[in-house]
């Protein structure tokens, strides 16, 4: 029996002005999986991702589904978008909260489609939700700083109140989009674990654009290479090579192998910035 899909993108192409961004790309991914979208900048890697949701329109011709719902169709949005992202949690890069709010105020805002307007607007939150936004907090180890103001945390703990805020929303999948670029090491690999954790023991999917190649072998069973707007590999991280990263990437490959990458696909000299 064939694993129920999470989200699927048919033929999906996005042109802006005269440059395409996304060259009839197809893509299937199953409930529970964790996959990496890797490439150079310009490779249509956020833009796939973000159509998933139905904050990128695609061109005419192509489809998307998303939750089992048809999101996206002939280049337009349909009537079920909504419900779909509202099964579907979306991570930024730059964290997206509310500077002056405190902590516990920005991951309750993951409840708010399920309350009325004005109770969220004054804080008149129901106990299961706080209840439900500090387990969050707690889980994603930040719970002792819920009452501070987001902006005064540091990026890997504002990151981490991301992921509790899309916990309270009751997400079944969590879109990160470069979700630990801006963060230092040792942050990135805590929310990286974050999120792995929650793949592994809740099943949640995950599908996270990384511009570290490292971050994806280590922490995600599949990955997906774009190049140009098409999809140049998909499969396990033993598959990938230093030859074929050279392709994606070009020789210049330093700021995409760290020093946690496997040794097999650094220089001859154990250099992650030695071209062979």
């Amino acid at each position: 029996m064939a694993a129920e899909l999470a989200f699927s993108a048919e033929h999906v192409s996005k042109t802006y002005g005269e440059r395409r961004a996304l060259s009839e790309v197809s893509l299937d991914v199953a409930k529970g999986e964790m996959v990496a979208l890797i490439g150079p900048s310009g490779s249509g890697k956020s833009t796939l991702l973000r159509t998933l949701t139905g904050l990128v329109r695609i061109d005419k011709g192509g489809r998307v589904r998303t939750a089992g719902l048809v999101i996206q169709e002939g280049g337009h949005l349909t009537d079920r978008v909504r419900e779909a992202r509202a099964r579907t949690g979306f991570i930024f890069q730059q964290f997206n909260l509310v500077g002056r709010l405190s902590l516990f105020s920005n991951v309750m805002v993951g409840a708010l489609a399920k309350v009325p307007g004005w109770r969220g607007a004054l804080g008149w939150w129901p106990s299961e939700d706080r209840k439900r936004a500090m387990e969050a907090l707690t889980r994603v180890g930040v719970a002792e700083y819920a009452a501070q103001r987001a902006n005064t945390l540091s990026g890997g703990q504002q990151q981490r109140g991301a992921i509790a805020r899309t916990l309270v929303q009751g997400a079944e999948s969590i879109l990160a989009d470069e979700p630990v670029a801006s963060l230092d090491p040792v942050s990135a690999r805590r929310v990286m674990a974050t999120l792995s954790e929650l793949n592994a023991k809740d099943g949640l999917t995950v599908i996270i654009t990384l511009h570290h190649v490292e971050y994806a072998i280590r922490y995600c069973r599949r990955i997906v290479a774009l190049k140009a707007g098409r999809i140049i590999y998909d499969g396990p991280p033993s598959g990938l090579s230093r030859p074929m990263l050279v392709d994606i990437y070009g020789p210049e490959i330093e700021d995409v192998l760290g020093p946690d990458a496997p040794i097999e696909l650094r220089g001859s000299n154990g250099d992650a910035g030695a071209a062979q």
